[in-house]
Formats: C-alpha cells, sequence, structure tokens
C-alpha cells in the first residue's frame, strides 16, 4: 500500500477522512534535535530508525491533507523544568494557523505545573502529551497528583508514552499508571504504542478503566512486528474493546510510509466496523 492509495482506503470505509490522534509538530530547533536522535539511533532509540518525512513543515502539512488527515495532534514533550510552557506557547501558535490541528500541550512535574495545565485547560486545550521514557519521570509523582485530578475533572484526553518500548527505562511499564488511575478513575488517558511492548497489561487497563484508550500507533507495521509483535491471541479483546482504540501515527517520526500502518490494521481482519471505528468515529466522538 502506498500513501497515493490512502484516500481510497478511507473512502471504501466510508469516513469522512482520518482522525490521527498521534502526531508531532515540534519548534523548528527542538525539532533537528529529536530528529537528530533518531539518525543516531540515540540511547533511547535503540536501533536505527530513518525518518523518511524529514521534510519542511508547510510540506508535511500538505502531505497529511493530501492522505485525508482530517484533525491531527501536535504532540511535544517536555524532558526538563521550565520546557513545557514555551513548547505550550509554540504549540497554542501552531494551533491558531492550522485549523485542523487539535490544540495541543505538554507538562513535567515541576513547580507551577498544576497552575499552567489548569490554564491551558481554560484557554481550551484538547488534548496533553507526556513521555515517561524521554521525560525520565514516574506518573506518581507528587506534583503530579493534582494535574491528574484536573485532567480527570475537565475530561481532557492525555496521550502518554508509558510502555517500555524502545528503550525501557527505570519510570516505564504499567504500574505507574495504574497507580495513577486507581488513585483518579475518570483520568481520559490514551496509552501510546498500544502499550508496547507491554500490551497485555496496558490492554487490562482499558479493560478495567472505562476513560483509557489505546492509540495504534506504529503497532501492527513491520517496523514493530520484528522486535515486539503484538501477541495474536488479544485481538479479540481488542476487537471488544471497540471506540476505545484509535488511530495514531507518530508521523512524521516513522520509517516506512504512512499507508503503512493503515495497512497493518487492515491486515487484522476486525472487520470494516472496527476500522472504521479506529480511523475515525473514535477519534471524533473524543475530541469532536
Amino acid at each position: 500500500m502506498r500513501d497515493a492509495d490512502v484516500p481510497a482506503f478511507w473512502q471504501e470505509l466510508g469516513t469522512p477522512g482520518l482522525f490521527d490522534v498521534h502526531v508531532h509538530f515540534l519548534p523548528p530547533r527542538m525539532e533537528r534535535k529529536v530528529w537528530a536522535q533518531f539518525d543516531n539511533a540515540g540511547p533511547l532509540i535503540g536501533r536505527e530508525w530513518p525518518i523518511l518525512y524529514k521534510w519542511p513543515e508547510e510540506q508535511r502539512l500538505e502531505h497529511l491533507r493530501s492522505l485525508g488527515v482530517r484533525r491531527f495532534s501536535a504532540l511535544s514533550y517536555a524532558h526538563i523544568p521550565g520546557m513545557a510552557e514555551p513548547l505550550n506557547d509554540w504549540a497554542a501558535e501552531f494551533a491558531d494557523r492550522v485549523p485542523e490541528c487539535l490544540r495541543s500541550a505538554t507538562f513535567f512535574p515541576e513547580p507551577g505545573v498544576e497552575e499552567y495545565v489548569e490554564r491551558r485547560i481554560s484557554s481550551g486545550v484538547e488534548v496533553f502529551k507526556v513521555h515517561v521514557q524521554v521525560g525520565g519521570f514516574d506518573l506518581r509523582a507528587a506534583e503530579l497528583d493534582p494535574v491528574w485530578g484536573l485532567l480527570a475533572e475537565a475530561g481532557t484526553p492525555v496521550v502518554v508514552h508509558a510502555g517500555s518500548g524502545p528503550v525501557p527505562t527505570e519510570h516505564t511499564g504499567p504500574a505507574p499508571m495504574r497507580a495513577v488511575l486507581e488513585r483518579h478513575p475518570s483520568l481520559t488517558a490514551v496509552v501510546a504504542h498500544m502499550g508496547a511492548p507491554e500490551y497485555a497489561e496496558f490492554l487490562a487497563l482499558a479493560e478495567e478503566f472505562p476513560r483509557v484508550h489505546l492509540d495504534t500507533t506504529m503497532a501492527f507495521t513491520s517496523f514493530f512486528e520484528a522486535e515486539a509483535p503484538y501477541p495474536r491471541e488479544l485481538l479479540p479483546r481488542l476487537r471488544d474493546l471497540g471506540e476505545r482504540v484509535l488511530l495514531g501515527s507518530d508521523f512524521p517520526n516513522i520509517p516506512y510510509a504512512y499507508a503503512h500502518q493503515l495497512e497493518g490494521l487492515a491486515g487484522l481482519d476486525l472487520g470494516d466496523d472496527w476500522l472504521r471505528a479506529v480511523c475515525w468515529e473514535s477519534g471524533a466522538r473524543l475530541f469532536g
């Protein structure tokens, strides 16, 4: 499947397009640093990872539009104190000029985090992102407890990279997230990458907590299947999770064509209703 085939893919499903909850747009300087980590197979990358879409911002936007990606995020993630709010300012400006983009933000366990998250929720942020592996922090950090409470009360989704892929670190894995959910069971969490490689454990969290979602980012692609294959015995449970599975791609930071993500999902043979929900309906329901 090629990118040129993508519009026909969603047209045959009968959706208005694609709703991708896991896309990255970053300030240019930070973007260059992130891409350098992938180019050099940095310590948190762990393998060769040649980015296919290392293009100027406007070219990437036009490519998403040509594919029929009608709504998408601009996820960033802070890894040091004082970094989140400048990223949030940039993301707000980006959303102002890119109407298809969800208003996106991030946060970090630091003094003042509760205040700026509350301010961002009030300003209309639609999705937050945190990256446990890159951020090097524990989701159970004391500074974050009131933040989880704010997000749970507001119903604002947060995309959480909590799984141990591609490289495990001290705070990755399902246990910290389970602890947060037990304290804030109404939190709307979106587990990035299906929780790879702890697929079963994060699927169980989604089954137990009704506001937990999974995004498909890079799962079921040959790139992930080679090192962390999704257990096929879990597929009936994944199908039953229905509307809480969301399309994610990791565009542009992927080493294969965007179409390959969709090809991997279609190859699961979970039915057009499931595929329609993943590719459009569930994202539209969650974000409007």
